[in-house]
């Protein structure tokens, strides 16, 4: 049997994902009880994007498995990734109530509370993660990031103690990033943006990324989709996704928190789903597996864009998102307006940007866990501003009428004028609920898990002009390209 299990894990690490469920299925007609393999299956089931089918395999392991902390938790982190934070939140408690010393479950149910908007469960789950293990440093992160610090309460003096002795550069990228965070609360801006420069310089340096590859796809891009879409014939669904794009840091959660409010839209998050499904339409179309990013932004513009566009949908409905509207707020996503345009007529496109200086302090000032490797260095996050502003007119040069641009300061000025926009752009009726968004008790799981839970607030619109000599040559930059530091684009 250890044998088969090696097996079945191998394939899956492989990406043999089908393979291995076919070895799983064999071996549970065998043994219907054996909870790891069931636990795989659960894996293998999520790996394919069938999130329900993966949540109630899951949630079968979870029934049999009331003294196995470690298999609770593994299933508390399968319900995470699925994004059904509440199931994820009781199979934490469950294993942290077996293993109360185990700071990697507490810190699991951390990160889940945190996602849930129980910010003060989570900052006490984090207190004590760091006292079991003082070299956590997500931890300490994490923690800093749940609230605003004050005089009276914050934990500099613990942060500069553990700098001093820290071993890896990970965990020196965590601190200064913490210490960041914490020195802008308490207004010593000088210190802060030195340990902000310091974490991005040694986040950059164990990056391997050329921004002029980024900068190059945005031409790949223009060419391909150089004229305005063929007019489609809407099918009169009322169902239509709702595509939220830009960059992050620009107010794309509270937009989706806003439209996630309403009864009648179910907020699906960051999905991949549509540039996975380009991927695999231009693989098909052309029968070949590997291929440049050049010659893909190429070859997506010649797909059956109706195919992608159903495509699409039949991806988001095996992961469990209802058949209602969705959001989908993956910002990257703003890359493929003219396909998302091409293959669903009836989808709704909301753009949502910053003031330039606003936007670009607020990415380079946020430790990212996955992509966006363009934030760390000044210079090129730069590049790769005027690289998105560029597309972005294009999109509205060649599609007008087709995106809603929302500005974040007139959202934060205006709220209830520009949910109103909003929702009539998405042929939605008003709902009270859409103006009280911070009182969504759904799941956040992005950088602004905590901020989403408060209301509108306009400190954040103007901050970056505390570090206007830091940010001198950010700003230089934007201006020799023609853009004015006080204008989004659209």
């Amino acid at each position: 049997m250890q044998e088969a299990h090696r097996d079945i894990l191998r394939l899956m690490r492989a990406g043999r994902v089908a393979e291995a469920l076919g070895h799983i299925d064999r071996a549970l007609a065998v043994d219907s009880g054996h909870l790891k393999l069931q636990f795989y299956r659960a894996q293998c089931l999520l790996l394919m994007g069938r999130m329900t089918e993966a949540c109630n395999a899951a949630a079968a392991v979870q029934r049999d498995a009331s003294n196995d902390a470690a298999l609770l938790d593994a299933v508390g982190g399968l319900y995470n990734l699925a994004n059904d934070q509440r199931r994820a939140l009781i199979a934490f408690d469950q294993a942290v109530a077996l293993q109360p010393d185990n700071a990697l479950f507490i810190f699991n149910r951390a990160t889940v509370r945190r996602f849930l908007g129980q910010l003060a469960e989570a900052e006490h789950d984090y207190d004590r993660v760091i006292a079991l293990n003082p070299v956590d440093y997500e931890a300490y992160r994490n923690r800093s990031d749940l609230r605003a610090q004050s005089a009276d309460s914050n934990h500099i003096a613990e942060l500069q103690r553990v700098a001093q002795n820290v071993a890896d550069w990970n965990g020196e990228v965590q601190l200064h990033f913490a210490l960041a965070k914490e020195y802008e609360d308490l207004g010593d801006y000088e210190a802060s943006f030195r340990h902000l420069r310091r974490g991005a310089q040694v986040r950059r340096d164990h990056l391997r990324y050329d921004v002029a590859t980024d900068v190059a796809t945005v031409d790949w891009i223009i060419n391909a989709y150089a004229h305005t879409p063929l007019t489609s014939t809407p099918d009169g669904r009322q169902d239509a996704p709702i595509f939220i794009v830009g960059l992050p840091r620009s107010g794309s959660t509270v937009v989706d928190r806003i439209l996630g409010s309403h009864s009648q839209v179910h907020s699906a998050g960051e999905l991949k789903h549509f540039a996975l499904a380009i991927v695999d339409a231009v693989r098909r179309q052309s029968g070949v597996a590997q291929l440049s990013r050049q010659e893909l932004v190429a070859r997506s513009a010649r797909v059956d864009f109706a195919a992608l566009g159903r495509d699409y949908l039949g991806r988001v409905a095996a992961a469990g998102v209802p058949s209602a509207r969705f959001t989908d707020k993956m910002p990257l996503n703003y890359l493929y307006c003219g396909l998302i345009r091409r293959a669903l007529p009836n989808a709704r496109i909301v753009h949502v940007s910053r003031s330039p200086m606003a936007a670009c302090y607020a990415i380079y000032k946020t430790l990212f866990k996955d992509g966006y490797p363009f934030s760390y260095d000044l210079q090129e996050l730069g590049q790769y501003y005027v690289g998105y502003r560029r597309l972005m007119q294009h999109w509205y040069a060649t599609m007008p009428q087709s995106i809603l641009s929302v500005r974040y300061e007139e959202l934060v000025a205006d709220q209830l004028g520009q949910t109103r926009r909003l929702l009539d752009f998405c042929g939605l009726d008003w709902e009270d609920a859409c103006a009280q968004f911070h009182r969504n008790a759904s799941p956040a799981t992005t950088a602004s898990a905590a901020q989403v839970r408060r209301p509108l607030y306009d400190t954040s619109v103007s901050q970056w002009r505390h570090y206007r000599s830091q940010l001198a040559g950010l700003s230089a930059q934007l201006t020799a390209a023609g853009i004015s530091l006080e204008n989004e684009p659209g």
